[in-house]
């Protein structure tokens, strides 16, 4: 019988605003990851606890410093995490792993900049937004603002974006009464989303001011989700009921969301912060 070789990994807990992560210098130590084990891990009974486990990687590329990889909390792999990437660029600084605070990182749906400010904010270019349908991908006949869905027998109006991972966004009266429980799975798994689909539920309070609770394909609710906070406001920036610059209150703070349109990238402003240092046992 083939006995497994533990594992023993150096990690961090961090979070921003609340959207927790275990994040691992996957550079100065060996580290494969099994679903099961990225399971385990993100248990908050039995593990430690997060809604992602991140990766801090060799670059791929001489463009780059750094490749960034994303687990959720089932195991699965995903393109992007904009919270994650603001503990990302924290992390790499703390551990000594670089010491720009201009920093160009490669993921699965391309190359992202992390912007270190003098503040300890985060400020990171997002990239240009998908709105095509097939690219994003979402089944349409044809790019609209808006798109009907019928979900459990209701017909919703929604935006469709990718930042990098594909995003639903639904507008409600109130974030604190949105069925985020019953309409957030059942979007998420919506069969004109061949990949699943993060959802948003939006309200609008100003032009310049949205809430936001985020269904996560993979992770269910967080207490943030920056790559949702983007969705949001270029749906809303489509539709032209959202301003340039828009603040996004989610349950675990506000992020500051700017997008000029077009082909233009989104940049999000936010904090970062570490919880912990800590090895595991796999």
């Amino acid at each position: 019988m083939t006995q497994t070789m533990a594992q023993s990994l150096e990690f961090t807990k961090m979070h921003g605003l609340g959207n927790d992560f275990v994040v691992i210098d996957a550079i100065n130590q060996q580290c494969q990851l099994s679903a099961e084990q990225c399971r385990n891990i993100a248990d908050r009974h039995f593990g430690i606890g997060c809604d992602q486990i991140l990766l801090v990687e060799p670059p791929k590329d001489q463009a780059t410093d750094f490749y960034y990889r994303i687990f959720n909390a089932d195991g699965s792999e995903v393109e992007q995490c904009g919270n994650g990437a603001r503990c990302f660029a924290k992390f790499v600084l703390a551990q000594g792993l670089t010491d720009k605070h201009e920093i160009d990182v490669g993921t699965m749906s391309g190359n992202i900049r992390l912007l270190v400010e003098d503040n300890g904010m985060v400020r990171v270019n997002m990239g240009a937004p998908i709105l095509e349908p097939g690219e994003i991908p979402f089944q349409a006949d044809q790019q609209g603002p808006s798109y009907p869905l019928v979900v459990n027998g209701q017909q919703l109006e929604i935006g469709a974006v990718s930042m990098g991972n594909p995003h639903a966004v639904i507008p409600v009266a109130d974030v604190v009464t949105a069925a985020v429980a019953e309409l957030g799975p059942a979007v998420e798994n919506h069969p004109r989303f061949p990949q699943r689909v993060n959802v948003g539920f939006m309200q609008i309070v100003e032009r310049d001011h949205i809430r936001l609770r985020v269904y996560e394909r993979g992770a269910g609710e967080t207490l943030a989700c920056g790559t949702g906070a983007c969705a949001a406001v270029v749906a809303g920036i489509t539709q032209g009921v959202l301003d340039a610059e828009v603040r996004v209150s989610l349950p675990g703070g506000d992020l500051v969301i700017k997008w000029a349109g077009n082909s233009q990238p989104v940049w999000m402003s936010g904090p970062a912060a570490t919880v912990f240092d800590g090895r595991v046992e796999l």
